[in-house]
């Protein structure tokens, strides 16, 4: 016999379930929402009646009598760093201890996209919504919060009404650059931008920090436009068209990709790293340790960061009443590679 849906006829409602399994509509919605109170038998009988009718619960209506959904949104601003996509692996993990769903969107670099998708998560009366935001005022997000969304920001400090969850990120340049000077190297540069990302300004400040605390030491600054492999190529053929003595010995670029993009152009320029220059990126990206020469970064705690974010957005749904916002700080960790292991 043909089971599959027949597009023509309207879709099931449980009123059709509970007709079809010989049961209660209560029952129907306690097998969905509360299945441990059902009997076993009559619980079997309940979702074979929705196998065969082709029911599908639907949530959104669900959530306008609730006032609620059992999902969190969770907008992220570029799912092609893999920082981001550990981030959600962490939420993801935290949200299924309490059987509460992720939607994922990647906002794409995109302030206009990022603020849609918090309409739609808004729209959808998700519980709340998690946001790695763009460097950028965050009008929607607030606006939200005001009107009762809960909103927790990832990788972004919170305010008087919302928490966040950040990186030490000046510790991460101080980190970064105290590795180079710690391998006898003196003439430094810092590269990334631009300096308008806060991000990019508390690694510099970190680094500023570390070339203080050694008398010899000097920081050459280099802003770039951006911080991907592109830029980094860019900042590879200008080191390597300079004279050998102009050079730095130690190079500390503000991401992964701008490291990955400079070695590249420096390899083919005849440089050796870290022999001619030793680097260190940030991020720790998954393809720093798959690179040609594996790169030596600082790792920010993505699916810590991610999993934290969710119990603290758990917390404030649960209970917002006696809920309080704050930052919570991690501490990022130098992962030391071949790409600065000076011998």
């Amino acid at each position: 016999m043909n089971t599959s849906p027949d597009a023509s006829r309207p879709r099931p409602v449980m009123a059709d379930v509970a007709r079809h399994a010989g049961v209660a509509l209560g029952t129907v919605s306690n097998v969905l929402n509360n299945p441990q109170i059902v009997a076993q038998e009559t619980r079997e009988r309940v979702l074979n009646a929705i196998d065969e009718l082709g029911f599908v619960r639907n949530n959104a209506a669900r959530s306008l009598v609730t006032g609620r959904a059992d999902t969190v949104g969770f907008v992220v601003v570029d799912v092609g760093n893999s920082f981001f996509v550990d981030m959600a692996r962490g939420v993801e993990e935290e949200l299924d201890a309490h059987n509460i769903r992720l939607l994922l969107a990647n906002s794409d670099v995109n302030l206009a996209k990022q603020d849609s998708y918090i309409s739609v998560f808004e729209e959808a009366k998700v519980a709340g919504i998690l946001l790695a935001p763009l460097d950028a005022p965050l009008d929607a997000a607030r606006a939200a919060r005001h009107r009762g969304m809960p909103v927790v920001h990832v990788n972004w400090p919170g305010d008087d009404d919302a928490c966040g969850v950040v990186v030490d990120e000046e510790l991460g340049g101080y980190l970064a650059t105290r590795h180079l000077l710690d391998q006898g190297l003196r003439r430094l540069a810092f590269a990334g931008g631009p300096f308008s990302l806060s991000a990019i300004a508390q690694r510099h400040i970190g680094a500023q920090r570390a070339v203080a605390e050694v008398a010899d030491a000097h920081l050459e600054t280099i802003e770039t436009h951006s911080i991907t492999v592109r830029g980094g190529y860019a900042l590879g053929e200008m080191l390597s068209s300079r004279p050998v003595g102009e050079r730095p010995e130690g190079l500390f670029a503000a991401a992964d990709a701008l490291a990955a993009g400079a070695i590249q152009t420096m390899q083919l320029a005849g440089m050796h790293v870290p022999s001619d220059i030793a680097v260190v990126g940030y991020d720790n990206n998954h393809f720093a340790q798959d690179s040609s020469i594996p790169i030596t970064s600082v790792g920010q705690p993505g699916h810590e960061m991610g999993r934290t974010a969710a119990q603290v957005l758990y917390e404030e749904i649960a209970d917002p009443a006696d809920h309080t916002h704050r930052t919570i700080t991690m501490t990022p960790t130098l992962f030391t590679r071949a790409s600065s292991a000076v011998v």
